[in-house]
This record gives C-alpha cells, sequence and structure tokens, in this order.
C-alpha cells in the first residue's frame, strides 16, 4: 500500500508516547532515533516530545511542519518543571548538507528563544550544529550528545531571545525549504489555506 510518496508497512506504536502511527521506512528512522536517544543517550521519555509542530509563514503563506524530537531538560536536571529546551533533532532523507539550515532556523523560532543545539539527520548519519555558531560540532549518531553531556554542553548558554525580525526571516527559511521544497504528497506538513 502507498501513501503519496511514502510506502505503508502498516502500524506501529511510537516508542516515546506508545501512540499508534502509520508505518514507513521514514517512521522507523525516527523510532531508531528515539530509542537511540533514550536507551543509549540517557534521555528519559519525559524529556522528549516527539512530532513538535512549528508555525512558519512566508508573507500570507503559512503552514505547519514537524520537528521530529524537541529535547528539554531542567536546570537542575531533576525536574521537567522550568526546564528549558536544550536540542531539536530533525530528521529527513537524504543529503544533510541541505538539512543544516532549516533545522538551524527551527532552533531560532521552535520557542521564543534560541535552542543552543540543532541535530539535522538522515537517520543513518547526523551533524550537530552549534545552533549559536550555526557550526558542525561533531557528525555522525554516536556523537549526538548524551543527557549528561548536553548538560556540561549548556552550562554556559544563555538561551537569549531572538528578535522578532530575524525570527520572521527563519520562518521565511524554514517554509522554504520544508513547505516550498517538499512533496505535494508529504502528509506531515499542513498548508494552511489564505494564511488561516
Amino acid at each position: 500500500m502507498s501513501g503519496g510518496h511514502h510506502l505503508i508497512l502498516g502500524e506501529l506504536s511510537d516508542f516515546i508516547t506508545g501512540e499508534i502511527l502509520t508505518d514507513t521506512h521514514d517512521e522507523r528512522y525516527r523510532q531508531k532515533l528515539a530509542r537511540l536517544l533514550v536507551e543509549k543517550k540517557g534521555y528519559l521519555k519525559s524529556e522528549i516530545v516527539p512530532r513538535c509542530d512549528l508555525h512558519v509563514s512566508a508573507g500570507n503563506q503559512k503552514a505547519i511542519i514537524k520537528v521530529d524530537f524537541k529535547i528539554t531538560l531542567s536546570r537542575g536536571s531533576q525536574e521537567q518543571e522550568g526546564g528549558r529546551v536544550c536540542m531539536i533533532v530533525k530528521y529527513g532523507p537524504g543529503s544533510l548538507v541541505t538539512r543544516h539550515r532549516p533545522v538551524l532556523a527551527a532552533s531560532r523560532i521552535l520557542v521564543p528563544y534560541q535552542i543552543p543545539f540543532a541535530v539535522a539527520t538522515n537517520g543513518e548519519d547526523a551533524d550537530i550544529i552549534d545552533a549559536d555558531s550555526g557550526k558542525v560540532i561533531a557528525s555522525g549518531l554516536d556523537a549526538v550528545p548524551s543527557k549528561s553531556e548536553l548538560i556540561r554542553m549548556v552550562r554556559d548558554k544563555h538561551f537569549d531571545p531572538v528578535p522578532a525580525k530575524r525570527a520572521e526571516m527563519e520562518s521565511r527559511i524554514v517554509y522554504a525549504y520544508e513547505v516550498v521544497g517538499s512533496c505535494p504528497c508529504d502528509d506531515t506538513i499542513c498548508r494552511l489555506e489564505n494564511g488561516s
């Protein structure tokens, strides 16, 4: 069975939430990433939010895309309350280089402050980006920061607010890469009619 450009293989249970999802090759990669974050990198399931809605726009054109994983750590890393989003992970098949700019832009508009780290991954490889500088600081799935590493890495980060003009530009960038450049049958993108 096929759904647009995705081969539908049935259903699967989301590793983080238990929600029943459509089983596709892309979703299998996302589930592999979720297991990596919990089983190898030490994050609690409660610290990971999958499939986060990100509202983007370019002028009157508006859409909602998904950020695959948002990782929130508390300041003392003992409770989630008062926590900050410290890293996002965005999956996309194909070349990682083409994924850098949109995941970097997403790190600047998902929440009202600069998320310190962004991971672009195709499920087989990953680039870890320092979102303040925009530079790739490590590569490979093994290089995705563990919870203890991320706690150390964000210690000196300021979580500065992103100015409105900058956020507007970053939203346009995400829109151009993720919406304009997407397949019309991609059901992970919600194009909003007439900007509504």
